[in-house]
């Protein structure tokens, strides 16, 4: 994909959009400029991550207050934002909730976020990358509720696969997420079969999680506005017990192989997987292509193979 996500300044950053905000909230005149980002700060964001900063109006306020009521936060949840870069979705979060949790890889970040935070709530930074955390841990850590954390965050493109997958391994600690991205990515992570964006990427996500498109945010949210639309998903992974795949690395590789050549029918794309009669017998049309095939029937698919005696399994 050409078009790197656009996205707040340091994936998440609305700060000179909530300046006014901050001061109604009386936050102290230096905690506001720390959170200002400067002319040096912001170059060096926009270059790294390729991206531009939130429009200063009423649309860039709007965007905000409908991530904060798209997450609801409710009295005892654990809230864990990915990447809140200057706070473009923490200070409307810590206002509404009291208490955040965010991850944040660049050093540089932290002590503004911190300082522009006092007075909003409970801020509690963890200085890694996100790859390494352990959400299990994470969610168990302070007793919290039912020892599951709740995630939010605008997420750079370059990483989000990695950021989506390595949460849905620790399902069971996760009760949802909700993350900002490029409209292309959210349509290929929420849409079924039969559309022409469907593909490995939501036949993924849709097998773990309960997978929706909650709402847009446009091109003229941002300065300078891009030339793609942004959205916000929300993903609720299933119980163990709904998910329903035997072998999770089979089904991997099935979904990868239907996938790698698009046009290719189910028995030419899954040769080295599998045979047509397989295919036949799990139910499915081995003359079929992959983009017309459910996640439940990709599920069902690889299930059969992983019980087929191990003479006939996938080497």
């Amino acid at each position: 994909m050409s078009n790197p996500i656009i996205a707040f300044i340091g994936a998440g950053n609305m700060a000179a959009s909530l300046i006014g905000g901050l001061r109604a909230q009386g936050v102290a005149a230096s905690a506001i400029r720390a959170s200002e980002p400067g002319s040096e700060q912001r170059a060096r964001l926009q270059q790294e991550h390729g991206i531009g900063t939130f429009a200063d109006n009423g649309e860039a306020i709007k965007g905000a207050d409908l991530i904060v009521l798209a997450v609801d936060p409710q009295p005892g949840d654990r809230l864990v934002e990915i990447g809140p870069g200057q706070g473009a979705i923490t200070f409307p979060l810590l206002r509404r909730h009291g208490e955040l949790t965010v991850i944040e890889f660049d050093r540089d970040l932290i002590t503004p976020l911190m300082e522009a935070s006092e007075g909003l709530g409970r801020l509690t930074v963890i200085h890694k990358d996100v790859l390494q955390v352990d959400f299990g841990k994470l969610a168990s850590d302070d007793g919290h509720g039912a020892g599951q954390i709740r995630l939010v965050g605008n997420l750079p493109y370059n990483i989000s696969s990695p950021i989506l997958f390595h949460a849905l391994e620790h399902a069971a600690a996760v009760r949802d997420m909700h993350f900002m991205l490029q409209k292309e990515v959210v349509d290929r992570m929420a849409c079924g079969p039969g559309s022409k964006v469907y593909g490995r990427l939501g036949v993924m996500l849709q097998a773990y999680c309960t997978v929706t498109s909650l709402f847009d945010v446009p091109p003229e949210a941002f300065r300078p506005p891009p030339k793609v639309d942004s959205a916000v998903v929300r993903l609720v992974p299933l119980p163990a017990a709904e998910v329903g795949i035997h072998d999770h690395a089979l089904y991997a590789r099935v979904v990868r192989d239907a996938f790698g050549q698009r046009r290719k029918t189910l028995r030419n794309a899954l040769s080295q997987v599998c045979s047509g009669a397989d295919i036949e017998e799990a139910g499915l049309r081995p003359d079929a292509r992959a983009e017309q095939v459910a996640v439940a029937e990709f599920k069902h698919l690889a299930n059969h193979l992983a019980a087929l005696p191990p003479e006939r399994r996938p080497a």
